[in-house]
């Protein structure tokens, strides 16, 4: 489901900071399945993206926990 929210709301571009994005949003999901925008951008702050900046990937994120 988080990939799908990723792809439609433009969250990945090439590929290279995916996977552990990914990996870090799902832990991070299952902690607290309603985070807030600032901390979905705090689990993001660890990660390096310089292709599409992270609103798309924060957009999947709130979509997918129904904010």
């Amino acid at each position: 489901p988080l990939q799908a929210e990723f792809v439609r709301h433009h969250g990945v571009q090439c590929g290279f900071c995916t996977a552990g994005i990914l990996m870090s949003l799902t832990a991070a999901l299952r902690d607290n399945p309603r985070p807030t925008e600032g901390e979905i951008r705090e689990t993001l702050a660890g990660h390096l993206c310089r292709c599409t900046g992270y609103q798309g990937m924060v957009d999947a994120v709130l979509a997918l926990a129904g904010r």
